[in-house]
């Protein structure tokens, strides 16, 4: 449920240059047919929840933005998901920088085209979910009872320059300054810091029955889980109406896309339920589907638990039938 794909047009906004398209082209992420479903196949992987490529279309603001998300969800509507029937399912592409069109766009992708939730990728302009202008978002996917995805995306060009710049030239010739912001280690922070910033400055106290998902095994929570339950627990006390941690119990999912360690997962089942665990691969930013698959067929739980991260809890939350 990580799984994703892009366009030319997606691609040409969104990448660094042309060697950027080549790869993402070469890795297959515009492949919506035989290629995608052969290697689904090859790892026995029964469906995919596909969601366009980070950051989407939240840099495009105004009409543009808004018909821009609505042909990406129609292409996955009209092109594999009615190729392939029962093998795709998808997560809406939202025009953030417009919530009321955005809730809008998500109501009726739901409604009308069966989409499962909405993905994000990270900061919309430089506000978080916890924002007053995204309440119409946060407000119809609670009332839709769909989850809202968080993913990561590349951070505002201020907080880049501070974190992850450098006046060296020869160390950004293989971007590196701009892996470092993202999958070498930024995005995964970025990720953690606006959940807790959702919980901190109480979304769940005013969508309680809000569904949020985080995916590479947690985005560091397993690690950090007890010093921000601990630390920050004395001074939301009397804010929140609820502990802390506890919102991650009642609120939050969390899948294991691209996070193929056996000690992670562990690390995870320590402090979040096994029935909020699911699978995932982060395709096609992987070796393999089957990679991954091989992976988690080898992890030592119980049928009963394997089952659950496998599907088992991906139906009951998307309401769906494997």
């Amino acid at each position: 449920m990580e799984e994703t794909f892009s366009t030319a047009e997606l691609m040409k906004l969104n990448s660094l240059n042309q060697d950027h398209i080549d790869f993402l082209t070469e890795i297959g992420l515009a492949d919506l047919g035989d290629r995608r479903i052969g290697d689904m196949d090859e790892g026995g992987l029964d469906v995919q929840i596909l969601s366009a490529h980070t950051p989407s279309v939240q840099n495009v603001p105004g009409q543009e933005g808004i018909d821009f998300a609505y042909r990406l969800n129609r292409l996955l509507v009209e092109g594999p998901m009615a190729t392939y029937p029962g093998r795709f399912q998808a997560f809406a592409t939202l025009p953030l920088q417009s919530p009321e069109a955005a809730a809008d766009e998500l109501e009726r992708t739901v409604r009308d085209d069966g989409f499962l939730g909405v993905l994000t990728n990270g900061h919309i302009t430089g506000k978080f979910l916890d924002h007053p202008d995204l309440e119409p978002v946060l407000a119809r996917a609670e009332a839709l009872d769909v989850p809202i995805y968080l993913h990561p995306g590349y951070p505002a060009d201020d907080i880049y320059k501070i974190y992850y710049g450098t006046t060296r030239s020869e160390y950004t010739e293989e971007y590196q300054d701009y892996i470092f912001s993202g999958s070498g280690l930024g995005w995964h922070q970025e990720v953690l810091i606006q959940a807790v910033r959702m919980i901190t400055y109480g979304v769940f106290d005013r969508f309680p029955k809000l569904k949020v998902i985080l995916g590479h095994m947690g985005e560091g929570l397993p690690f950090y889980y007890e010093r921000i339950a601990n630390d920050m627990g004395e001074p939301t006390e009397d804010s929140l109406e609820k502990p802390i941690d506890q919102y991650f119990q009642d609120n939050f999912w969390f899948t294991t896309s691209a996070f193929f360690q056996d000690n992670l997962l562990e690390q995870l089942l320590k402090y979040i339920s096994v029935d909020r665990v699911m699978f995932a691969t982060d395709y096609p930013f992987i070796e393999s589907i089957k990679e991954g698959t091989d992976w988690f067929r080898a992890v030592d739980l119980p049928r009963e638990d394997k089952e659950k991260i496998a599907f088992r809890n991906a139906e009951k939350l998307f309401g769906m039938k494997v």
